[in-house]
């Protein structure tokens, strides 16, 4: 064989699809001494046995962009490189058999307008005008995308590995990585059989191998393989070459024109995990047994769609492996924890339809130090410790793999791997009838059922079952005073005598204030846009308590720990499992708490901002005056010992106060109609604080600056091209959710960001950007007519740029 070289500038490790588009790509920006690693041969892991689909509609505007990215540069590959692809454009068609999987499509024929992207609301007609095998009596209708496809695998694969030969890149088969090199903050390269490679950057692209790779190095990359199945069926009566690509959620399957068959796969509700004592390295274009009686009900239920293949006969019943992580997304980007290692794995078998955009975003990221879009919701750093835990990822994996094609509900709760993470009162809260949802691993309490009410969703795209016991819970805090239970708060401790001035470059606002205060503030990045929004409490001169979103909380921990200078005296810490948190909100707020403690919580002694460590039953509690509810209120950081205590003090004596429990939907309605904000939803990377209207969290004059100031400044002289704006719909029936479109004079100016019903309010609210005419003042945006799309239904809205619910803020300043 070839020698390897000593030196590289990126080792890809794994040629599949995902690993042959990286070193594609990054052969096109022109970097020299790009190695690609296959311990086998090119797609002998999962992509050699892919369907092959190419489709382009998906959950969020960057997603789309990039696989409408993919399809054409599939579309132009063949050509480019000489090597067939097996591309068509043959449209595909999804089909809906109910009323609430029909509005789940219209929902998203109506965002694809957002993305630029045609998807076609059809009628059952055009549904069999286009594809006459269908039985077609219980349909509803559809959704028809004419720039869907497949492709062949294999030849993609290798045509992605031939256009990366051809710009300089090298790729050895056989060739197994058996260790990462790193010198413990930084990767330094490969070992092989064959000998070591130095390289700059790793790229681990290895598949279901991901998980125990990177895990060898202390990177967390949680996934788990899966049985997935599907049939090819020959002599089908009346197939054509022509025919879309079908899909039938409902029955969990789609179905594909292939070489003269009719290819059936699914996405079973239950699915079987696989290699759970783990995956054999010469593992290469292998099937593994699988269980026909498993898949036999798909096939009742395909024969029943396409009644011809009763008829016909299975040319073939295959069973593969493919990975899948615990939120059905995929893992990308740079390890939080080891410099210049990077994740492209996890794939939940759309690694086909993903991998031009992943080498796209990758190979930038890369080149750039940062990624090019807001790609948080499949970044590596979203993965929680936990999660690469093996029991949990089994039983996570045989539900996610099912969601895939399950209706996409609002609201809806995973129903396996449950229990992970509990707050120290979670029994109580059970026994009070919380009906919980689970959240980075976190039980949290999303609403509470009356007594003689079960605690269980009844999923809808209209108002569900919870929708009135959360309206009481949102009214009870605007008008009397309720408890959330916010322990799932991510929790640092930063301490040491240059905490301070390594927290005031990090945060966009002035953090230098005495102890005992409290400041709202944003991480930005060079370019001004948002890493994090939090708070930072200052508990004495050299010691501040960051608290961030239980979301963020691997990624904020590593973003201030990156930005911490070698040189700087002070320690990080994570402390979110040291302490629960109580909220405590709403006009009664400061009756209940002087109730229960000797501390003054009058407004004089304790204004809005102010955090102090007070006496509550037998603890010691640090209360912090601030709100996301848009009330006075106050958060109780509690050490875990004394949660059980505390509360049974407080809600004791609520019982005089009305106090009432509350939940995370609640707590979503009552900060959407005070628009407050929330990261991964209206803000992000993308997003500066001048177009998401916290420009007052900024402090521009600060001695030493701030990371992000120099952008800001620019922007500020330049005009913002977009702002967040808040909506209230007309009619107070329609829901808002998010990636709804809104339209301005008849012009498609943004989308809903996050959207929920203001029970206050009368109607539903809404969040999202809106772009500027040209010129334009920010203070004129309101002016026009704005209605906002609604499953193809266009719903007038009032816009406003201030709060719709206490404008002024003073009923958190009283």
């Amino acid at each position: 064989m070839t020698d390897l070289p000593k030196k590289a500038n990126a080792v890809i490790i794994g040629g599949g699809v995902i690993g042959c588009s990286i070193a594609y790509h990054l052969a096109k920006l022109g970097w020299s001494d790009v190695v690609l690693l296959e311990r086998q041969q090119l797609t002998s892991g999962t992509t050699w046995h892919a369907a092959g689909l190419v489709g382009q509609l998906r959950a969020s505007f960057n997603l789309t962009k990039l696989a409408k990215y993919t399809s054409d540069l599939y579309l132009g590959l063949e050509e480019e490189t000489g090597q067939a692809t097996g591309y068509r454009q043959c449209g595909s068609i999804t089909i809906a058999t109910n009323n609430e999987r029909f509005e789940e499509l219209k929902r998203g024929a109506s965002m694809a307008k957002v993305f630029d992207l045609e998807v076609n609301v059809i009628s059952v007609d055009e549904i069999v005008e286009r594809f006459p095998l269908i039985y077609s009596d219980d349909l509803l209708g559809g959704i028809h995308m004419p720039s869907d496809g497949y492709a062949n695998a294999i030849d993609i694969t290798q045509a992605l590995a031939k256009g990366a030969r051809n710009n300089g890149a090298q790729i050895f088969q056989n060739t197994l990585v058996t260790q990462i090199l790193h010198d413990g903050s930084k990767v330094t390269g490969v070992s092989t059989p064959n000998g070591d490679i130095d390289a700059k950057y790793v790229v681990i692209c290895g598949g279901m191998w991901s998980r125990d790779l990177a895990a060898s190095v202390g990177v967390n990359v949680p996934l788990h393989a899966c049985e997935h199945y599907y049939a090819l069926f020959e002599s089908v009566e009346g197939l054509d070459p022509s025919l879309p690509v079908m899909r039938d959620y409902d029955a969990c399957t789609y179905f594909k024109y292939d070489a003269g068959k009719l290819l059936v796969g699914a996405f079973e509700p239950s699915a079987k995990p696989w290699g759970m004592d783990g995956i054999a390295e010469d593992f290469c274009f292998d099937e593994i047994a699988g269980d026909f009686d498993h898949f036999e009900p798909i096939l009742q239920g395909a024969m029943h769609r396409i009644p011809a293949l009763e008829n016909a006969g299975i040319q073939k019943f295959f069973c593969g492996p493919e990975s899948f992580t615990p939120d059905v997304r995929y893992h990308i980007g740079q390890a939080p924890n080891l410099a210049n290692c990077y994740i492209s794995a996890g794939m939940n078998s759309i690694g086909l339809q993903s991998a031009g955009g992943i080498g796209k975003v990758m190979s930038e990221w890369m080149r750039d130090g940062y990624p090019p879009v807001d790609l948080w919701e499949v970044d590596v750093r979203r993965a929680m410790p936990f999660q690469g835990n093996r029991k949990y990822l089994r039983e996570r994996v045989s539900e996610s793999l099912g969601l895939l094609y399950a209706t996409h509900w609002p609201y809806r709760q995973y129903a396996s791997s449950r229990g992970v993470r509990k707050s120290a009162v979670h029994d109580r809260l059970v026994a009070v009838g919380a009906c919980h949802g689970e959240a980075f691993g976190w039980e949290r309490p999303n609403w509470y059922a009356p007594e003689g009410v079960e605690p269980k969703y009844e999923y809808s795209y209209g108002r569900q079952n919870w929708f009135e016991y959360s309206a009481a819970e949102h009214m009870a805090v605007r008008e009397g005073v309720g408890l959330f239970d916010q322990s799932s708060f991510a929790k640092f401790r930063l301490e040491g005598r240059d905490a301070m001035r390594v927290l005031n470059q990090v945060c966009a606002n002035d953090i230098d204030q005495r102890p005992g205060r409290l400041v709202y503030t944003q991480w930005l990045n060079d370019r001004g846009g948002i890493e994090a929004d939090l708070t930072v409490t200052r508990l004495d001169a050299s010691t501040f308590l960051i608290v961030t979103a239980a979301e963020t909380e691997v990624r904020d921990f590593y973003w201030l720990k990156q930005h911490i200078p070698d040189d700087a005296h002070c320690v990080l810490t994570n402390v979110t499992s040291s302490m629960g948190v109580l909220s405590i909100m709403g006009p009664r707020s400061r009756e209940l708490l002087q109730s229960v403690t000797p501390a003054d919580m009058s407004h004089a002694a304790f204004p809005f901002g102010s955090s102090k460590e007070i006496e509550l039953g037998y603890a010691i509690v640090r209360a912090s005056r601030i709100t996301f509810v848009g009330e006075l209120g106050w958060e109780l950081y509690v050490p875990t010992e004394f949660m059980l205590g505390v509360y049974d003090e407080i809600v004791a004596a609520g019982e005089s106060y009305g106090l009432v429990h509350a939940g995370y939907h609640a707590l979503n309605s009552l900060r959407i109609e005070k628009g407050y904000r929330h990261w991964s939803h209206d803000i992000s990377d993308e997003d500066t604080p001048l177009e998401a209207g916290l420009g007052f969290a900024v402090k521009f004059d600060k001695a030493d600056g701030f990371i992000g100031r120099d952008a800001l400044l620019a922007q500020k002289k330049t005009g913002v091209g977009k702002r967040l704006l808040q909506f209230k719909l007309h009619d107070p029936n329609t829901l808002l959710y998010h990636n709804e479109p809104i339209w301005r004079d008849d012009k498609l100016v943004g989308h809903i960001t996050s959207g929920a019903y203001g029970h206050s309010l009368g109607s539903c609210i809404g969040l999202g950007y809106v772009h500027l005419q040209k010129s334009e003042d920010p203070a004129d945006m309101i002016n026009g007519s704005y209605t906002i799309e609604v499953a193809g239904d266009l719903c007038a809205t009032n816009a406003s740029l201030r709060p719709m619910y206490d404008p002024d803020n003073r009923r958190i300043r009283c």
